[in-house]
């Protein structure tokens, strides 16, 4: 009875085909020349493919695989699997994979990311025949449209979707789909509009989403705004790289439909949802993310913002912000590093314990000092390369702020 079967470094192999019962580990590591692998073997547990990057067919039907690695097959371009215990499969990287048929019930994750042809068919079967895909990252997938998207309803448990780096500009079905979604990820999805998200902000879709990454897209000032004053459920969101973003003041009353008030419908139409939406509880952010936002130039968080959970933000990099305004009482780190352009500072966070300043060349001694008078928690303190603040003598930031632990600079370590 063969249990397992070692075929590695088999150069001159081009075909495998195994119809074995009782198979359980398979080797073919090496096996350069290999085009064809058709495997029927139920109770197969390990196969191991590593250096097989001319592979361009593939049948896994049945095996008994719990996961399966492709990702190291370039050339992968048919691929059938029909696995009753699998749980992940990983197929980023299969950048021709065009036809795909996974029947695999039990299915939790699937990577397809760079898969540019993997199209709406593949995903419209794969989502019929695995209804229990929580996490579904089509990441580059550049040939998945709104007809393929349409068949996420068929994903009732799906928590975790990636879509960023597609040419989408039409997200309804995922809103009009994936009520249970919580992290949705769209990063540098040049083709949204502001209009493609408004069912976010103004119809309360996605009640269940608490991360959003918005990072290198198109989407513009206004849009951002509404979203962050109108969806209170977001914990993390990810604005990296926005270009759009030209000033972030949290805190005003973005939830309205145009320019129009809230109070203007009359008595007997329908409510308002972002009504309903700006009435909810407080804002659950606790990671905002604006690194490397070029013409961002003016951050402001007052109090009546309401942001009683945000503890982390970086706005690193981001080399034209001139002046930052936050009252946050339960932010514990702030990352300022390279605005090279800031000189305004004013803080009143009790809880901030990281405060990183480095290389704010344009930020004066007395800001700093006065911003620090506000935050009695601060451990650690950056300035490193900041010409302005005098660092031969750290003895004033300490008076300033007694908690002060480790202070970071040009001269000290």
């Amino acid at each position: 009875m063969l249990r397992s079967l070692i075929l590695d470094n088999c150069e001159s192999l081009s075909v495998v085909e195994l119809n074995n019962s009782s198979l359980v580990n398979l080797s073919l590591a090496g096996c350069r020349s290999m085009t064809f692998l058709k495997l029927a073997c139920p109770k197969l547990q390990v196969v191991i493919l590593d250096g097989c990057d001319h592979l361009e067919r593939a049948s896994f039907c049945p095996v008994g695989l719990e996961s399966l690695n492709l990702g190291i097959c370039p050339k992968l371009s048919v691929l059938r699997i029909e696995a009753p215990n699998m749980s992940i499969l990983e197929l980023k990287g299969c950048g021709v994979l065009s036809e795909a048929s996974i029947n695999c019930p039990c299915l939790i994750s699937l990577d397809a990311s760079f898969c540019r042809q993997f199209m709406d068919d593949s995903l419209s079967q794969t989502a019929e025949a695995c209804p229990l895909i929580e996490h579904l990252i089509l990441s580059s997938c550049l040939s998945i449209d709104v007809r393929g998207l349409s068949s996420l309803h068929c994903l009732q448990k799906l928590a975790l979707l990636d879509l960023s780096y597609t040419f989408l500009m039409n997200l309804k079905p995922v809103f009009d789909s994936c009520l249970q979604l919580k992290v949705l990820k769209l990063s540098a999805c040049k083709y949204l509009s502001d209009s493609s998200l408004e069912p976010l902000y103004r119809e309360g879709a996605l009640p269940m989403l608490v991360e959003l990454d918005l990072s290198y897209s198109s989407i513009g000032q206004t849009a951002i705004e509404e979203l962050l004053a109108c969806c209170t459920n977001l914990v993390n969101v990810n604005l990296n790289g926005c270009t759009n973003l030209h000033e972030l003041v949290c805190g005003s009353d973005y939830c309205r439909s145009g320019d129009m008030p809230i109070d203007a419908f009359p008595p007997d139409s329908a409510p308002d949802k972002t009504k309903e939406i700006r009435e909810s509880s407080d804002c659950q952010l606790e990671v905002l993310n604006c690194t490397g936002c070029p013409n961002i130039k003016k951050v402001v968080i007052p109090s009546t913002a309401n942001y009683l959970n945000l503890s982390k933000i970086n706005l690193n990099l981001s080399a034209n912000l001139k002046e930052v305004d936050l009252k946050c009482s339960n932010l514990y780190n702030l990352n300022l590093s390279n605005c090279n352009s800031l000189e305004i500072l004013k803080l009143d966070c009790p809880r901030l314990a990281n405060l990183q300043l480095l290389a704010c060349t344009m930020l004066q001694e007395d800001e700093l000092k006065s911003a620090l008078s506000f935050c009695g928690a601060l451990e650690i303190l950056n300035v490193h390369s900041c010409p302005q603040i005098n660092t031969l003598d750290f003895g004033r930031l300490q008076a300033v702020c007694p908690t002060l632990k480790r202070i970071q600079s040009s001269l000290i370590a």
